[in-house]
Parts: structure tokens; sequence; C-alpha cells
């Protein structure tokens, strides 16, 4: 669907990045492709998902609510690599019209682990999406908390949302972004009081997981950042760490299980590959924000013990269960999963550069091309190939490693 005129008028507005933000000099890739195939790949990628997954109408890809913060934020991080390519692709068009027309959905979601212990995310956007049963259960719209329908009911929904807001600014300089990220970390706060520590997963209460403490505390430290001005957002953020440094939720292997259990200890669960990544990005930030080298130390051990566990024997990121190539090939949750460990460990090698990262970037870009593309040059979930069905979730997860890849080479 065209984009209405008014959006391809919009155009990004950079303002200059931060030196603390600049990539280090790395050496020449070990690998045939250079960073101009990257970007290549990257924007034959970017439009395919835009042409296929993009509703004007909500401003969501493939109508998934929490999946289209994760591809709001891969082409907000696109655009700051690459400005030209960016703008020929109009990102700031559909980052505009995203925020305009996101936040006033009306968004009922429900959230379950299957017996598999995935979770799986079941989205009822402007009524539609949903089994009449489902919808039947559920408000129709939401209560206005913060900002609009970018809150829902799950503190893990509104860290996405905080977050892409946030590099959508960076990439833009446009403030309503960074307000509206604010508004939502306002909201996240409402989420503590667990008997643990740290943020439940959901408001009603009853989960304390890794992903919502993880993105909490990536907000935090993002928001320092941003806004130093307010010394509270680094309050958080250190104590934040402390609590989920302490929380057991990192195992003895340095892995990240799902969460704690009703006596706030690890309660086992799958190490999903997005939790190896989300606290890359928040150890990361709160480096830049305090200096303390022993959190790039932390997060380059959690790197390296998630890249040993999850990779094939060619070295190709594949989620804990190896559920790609399984019935439902992840669902559209786990489907995202793998971009947000590889955007994640591409933040943390631009302040602690690694071979290991940089080389395992470039090798899983490469097998996404090579082996995950249609003849539409869609993206599937399974990065090793062979090729199954894509989804928006699956597509711009598998784009997150093609714009890593154009920041290492």
């Amino acid at each position: 669907m065209a984009l209405p005129s008014w959006i391809w008028r919009h155009t990004l507005a950079y303002s200059a990045i931060l030196s603390s933000l600049l990539h280090p000099t790395y050496a020449a890739p070990s690998t045939s492709l250079s960073a101009t195939n990257y970007v290549a790949n990257s924007v034959t990628a970017i439009r395919e998902l835009n042409n296929a997954w993009y509703d004007v109408e909500t401003g969501l890809w493939n109508g998934a609510w929490w999946n289209s913060a994760n591809a709001f934020t891969t082409l907000s991080d696109f655009a700051l690599l690459r400005l030209d390519e960016a703008n020929q692709l109009n990102v700031g068009g559909f980052l505009r019209n995203t925020y305009a027309q996101a936040q006033v959905v009306s968004v009922s979601v429900a959230k379950f682990v299957n017996s598999a212990g995935l979770p799986q995310t079941l989205h009822c956007i402007n009524g539609r999406g949903c089994s009449a049963s489902f919808a039947a259960t559920l408000p129709t719209s939401l209560s206005k908390r913060g900002f609009a329908n970018f809150i829902d009911e799950f503190y893990d929904d509104e860290g996405w949302w905080a977050l892409a807001l946030l590099h959508a600014h960076d990439a833009t300089g446009d403030q309503d972004y960074l307000n509206s990220a604010i508004e939502i970390f306002n909201d996240m706060q409402t989420g503590l009081g667990t008997p643990c520590g740290g943020i439940y997963w959901s408001k009603d209460r009853t989960y304390v997981n890794a992903i919502a403490n993880e993105l909490y505390l990536s907000v935090a430290a993002s928001l320092a950042n941003r806004v130093p001005s307010n010394a509270t957002y680094l309050n958080i953020a250190t104590a934040q760490w402390q609590f989920f440094k302490n929380s057991g939720m990192i195992n003895s292997n340095n892995l990240i299980n799902d969460g704690l259990d009703s006596n706030c200890k690890n309660n086992g669960l799958t190490t999903w590959s997005y939790n190896q990544g989300v606290i890359l990005g928040g150890l990361s930030e709160l480096y830049k924000a305090t200096g303390d080298k022993s959190l790039l130390t932390t997060a380059s051990a959690i790197a390296n013990a998630a890249i040993n566990a999850l990779s094939d024997s060619n070295g190709i990121l594949v989620e804990a269960d190896k559920c790609e190539l399984k019935p439902g090939n992840c669902g559209l949750d786990g489907q995202q999963f793998k971009g947000a460990f590889i955007r994640n460990l591409r933040y943390l090698n631009e302040l602690a550069p690694s071979d290991t990262f940089r080389k395992f970037i470039l090798r899983n870009a490469q097998s996404i091309w090579n082996n995950d593309r249609n003849s539409q040059n869609k993206l599937g979930p399974a990065w090793t190939g062979p090729y199954v069905a894509a989804t928006g979730p699956s597509h711009s997860s598998a784009l997150d490693a093609l714009v890593a890849a154009i920041a290492v080479s």
C-alpha cells in the first residue's frame, strides 16, 4: 500500500551523533562481502519488509505489537548508519507514520508460555487478528496509562517501544520520540514492588522474568545517556543492574534463564536468545553512563557464552530449542528473538570490539542472504537454511543481522 503524500515528504532530520556512539576502527572483514554489499542487501530487505508487511493504517508490521517495535528499532539503526539510503527508502516517513498511528490503535494483548516453554503472544489490533472467543475476554480498548496505546498490559512490550523511540530520536533528533519514551518508562515503574526486586512481567503482577527486567535496565540506562540532567535514570539503572546481577537469573554458564520462581530462585527455563541479547545493550548503555569497564567484561562473558551455546556446527545462530525447523517455526514471538540478540551484540562490539563478535555477525548475515531467502527476497526464521515461510517478525529479525553487518564491515 502506498504511503500518503504527506508521509513521503517527511524526511530524516539528523543531529550530530555523540562521539561515544561512534564506531571503533576494525580490521578488514574475513569475508568476501563488503559494507557496500550489506547496505545493498539491507536496502532490498527493508523495501520488502515495508512492501509485504507494513500496514499504513495501524503503523504496524504484520499486525504484531512488540515485534513492530523491533522493526522500528532496526529501521532507525539503519538510518543512523546510512542516511542517504534511509532517505531514499523514506525511513523517516515510516517511523513518523508508525508514531502517529500505532499509538492510537486499540490493542489488546494476551501472553502465555506454551508447553515447550516458548513465550507466545496473541494480539487484537482494532478488533482484528484474534479469535472471537479471545476478543470477548478483553476490553474493546485499553485505558490510557501514560502515553496512549504504546502502553499495554505487559512491561516488556512497553520496554521494546521505549527503546524503539529512543533509537528513532537518535536517528532523527525528533524530541517527540524522546518525550514518548520517557512517558512509557514512567509507566514501566508501576511494575516495581515484586518480592524478588525488579519489575513484574505484566500488570497482573504474578511473574518476575528476565526480559522485562533487562528492558527496564536498558531503557533506564539509555535515558541516563540522553537526559543526563536527570540523575534519577542513572540511579535506577545502577540499582536495577545490582538486582539483576544478584537475582540468580544469570546461571553458572553465564546464560540467562527465563525468570524467577515463586521463591525468587532461577526457574531453569529456556535460555532464549533474546534474553542473552538485551542485557548486552543494557550493559553497554550503562557503561557509557558510568565508565565502569566491569560492565563490558560481564557483557562479553554473556555474549561469548551465548555464541557458544546457540551456534550450530557452522557458527550460525539457532534458537535455544532449535524451533526454527519444527512445526510452528518458533511462532511470531520466537522468530523475533535472534534479531534482538545480534542487534545488541553489535552495540556491545562498538564498545568492546571482538573478532569473535565481528566474525559471528558477518557469518550470520551471509548465511541469511545465501540460505534463508526466497525469490521475493523474504527472509525466513532459519538463518541456517533451508528457507521456510517468512513472516514480518522473521524478516525484520534477519534484517537486524544485515544491519549489524554494515556496522562491523
